[in-house]
């Protein structure tokens, strides 16, 4: 069976056609249903990276061995990195093999077993164990829940649905720092901030028992019934017929294909080692241009600006997060309407900006008492925060969920996570000493000259993907490796039999 570009279902040409089976956002429930109970692993990741900043104040009241050692409070907030860079490798293998249903069933069932252990740690040895499970829990969500929206998702929402998970990281963010203030007047404050997390993946993992497996993941296993019931919900009967044919010719090919993949094949095939290089490039200049540093240390950073209080450090913090999550609302709209290189290069150009008023406030504040260059530092920070937030934030995930082709995807997805989550570490782990070294003002400046260099990234390497389908990136892929071919149907002819 041949099918052309033009008439693949969702597709701009097929929606030309008909226009009256084109989805919107919020016209189907089931299809936003499944994607905001899968974000329920972004709203564990984001929950996990805002929460251990506040807790880390308490566990040093309790344990004298942690007060003493800044290895040891490195380490406990390290440790879930670390197991989230392993978790994120090891899960794309996990969801080629075994679905993206059971993939996150397993990461509920380990971070809720870490969430228990960090809970009850009689030790700091204890904690650190259950850091490291509930980073593997996380790392593994990272890499299923956009993978798992975007196959299920109409190819014309599939950026704003993808964004989803991106707002549950943010509003993972905004919930740790409002538990972090709710839970300071309370008895084994740290104990409950660090338990309270479990309760997301308890509920997750009851919800995902009633949702399906991905029907992209089902037509490559050969279970084209249970893939139509699948799809069935989502599409109305006409768009259905198109979309079940078309994956029906599709799968065929994809099996033809699909001898067992392993990671050395992503840098044999020329196109797939391109889009690796964007989906892998884009998550560590995410990192690489300082959203964590400012996370998790923006209590850090308002207390340099000149504002003492522990409290007003954590309400001024919790505003951050409040801007981060309305961003990515903001975001969510205009992905798949101004696209994704577009709010990705304004996106960066704010940030360049923002960078250089942080950098210029701290180099102020550092020489004068004017309490003017504290509140321009906070400026600084709010507008990093509203320029990242709409553009940084959602594109690098949703991009890393749609570029590579299905045999593919798992596998990649997990690769370019685990580079995101090396990164996380990196950056986590040097910021606070080098602005001890050079200063903070001098570290926002490195942070600007990477922005800019990201810039330039984009600009050259990032294709437009806004409203295509899988198949219509394939061939961007395809074309950028050997060059064009006015016959796309022989380029597809091609690709099936190689």
């Amino acid at each position: 069976m041949t099918i052309t570009m033009q008439s693949t279902p969702g597709s701009s040409g097929y929606l030309d056609l008909y226009p009256e089976r084109k989805m919107s956002f919020f016209k189907n429930p089931y299809i936003l249903a499944l994607a905001a109970v899968a974000g329920i692993g972004g709203l564990l990741f984001g929950y996990d990276t805002g929460v251990i900043s506040g807790a880390l104040l308490y566990i040093k009241d309790d344990f004298e061995e942690v007060r003493n050692s800044y290895f040891l409070q490195e380490t406990i907030v390290s440790m879930a990195i670390a197991g989230a860079i392993f978790g994120a490798a090891v899960g794309g293998w996990i969801n080629d093999a075994y679905g993206r249903k059971k993939a996150t069933l397993f990461a509920d069932v380990i971070f809720a077993l870490g969430a228990i252990l960090m809970a009850a740690a009689p030790n700091p040895y204890v904690l650190i164990l259950g850091r490291l499970l509930v980073g593997l829990g996380v790392g593994i969500a990272s890499v299923t829940a956009p993978v798992y929206i975007a196959e299920a998702s109409p190819s014309e929402i599939r950026g704003s649905l993808v964004s989803t998970n991106v707002l549950m990281i943010t509003g993972g963010q905004f919930l740790s720092y409002l538990v972090n203030l709710a839970f300071t007047g309370v008895p084994g404050t740290w104990r409950w901030m660090l338990g309270v997390s479990g309760v997301p993946a308890v509920v997750q993992f009851v919800l995902m028992l009633f949702l399906p497996e991905s029907p992209r993941w089902l037509f490559i296993k050969n279970r084209k019934n249970e893939a139509v019931d699948v799809l069935s919900k989502i599409y109305d009967v006409a768009r259905l017929e198109d979309e079940v044919d078309f994956l029906t010719a599709q799968s065929e090919q994809e099996r033809q294909r699909r001898s067992n993949i392993k990671f050395w094949d992503v840098f044999k095939s020329k196109e797939i080692r391109l889009a690796f290089v964007v989906g892998a490039g884009l998550l560590a200049f995410q990192q690489f241009t300082g959203i964590n540093t400012v996370m998790y240390y923006s209590p850090t950073i308002v207390q340099m600006a000149g504002f003492q209080s522990n409290q007003l450090a954590l309400l001024l913090s919790l505003i951050v997060a409040g801007m981060n999550a309305a961003g990515t609302i903001l975001g969510i709209y205009l992905i798949d309407h101004a696209g994704r290189k577009k709010l990705a290069l304004s996106s960066l150009a704010g940030v360049a900006v923002s960078l250089i008023v942080l950098a210029f406030a701290f180099y102020k504040q550092s020489t004068s008492s004017n309490e003017f260059y504290g509140w321009l530092a906070v400026v600084g920070l709010a507008m990093y925060i509203g320029f990242f937030s709409p553009g940084m934030g959602p594109v690098p995930w949703t991009l890393s969920s749609e570029i590579y082709p299905e045999e593919y995807r798992g596998i990649c997805g997990g690769m370019s996570a685990t580079v995101c989550w090396v990164s996380n570490l990196i950056v986590s782990e040097t910021f606070l000493s080098i602005s001890e070294g050079i200063g903070i003002g001098s570290t926002f400046l490195i942070i600007g000259g990477i922005t800019v260099v990201a810039f330039i990234f984009v600009v050259v390497y990032v294709p437009e993907t806004k409203g295509l389908t899988f198949d219509e990136v394939e061939v961007i892929w395809r074309e950028r490796a050997w060059g064009k071919n006015p016959n796309t149907h022989n380029l597809l002819e091609q690709g099936s039999q190689s």
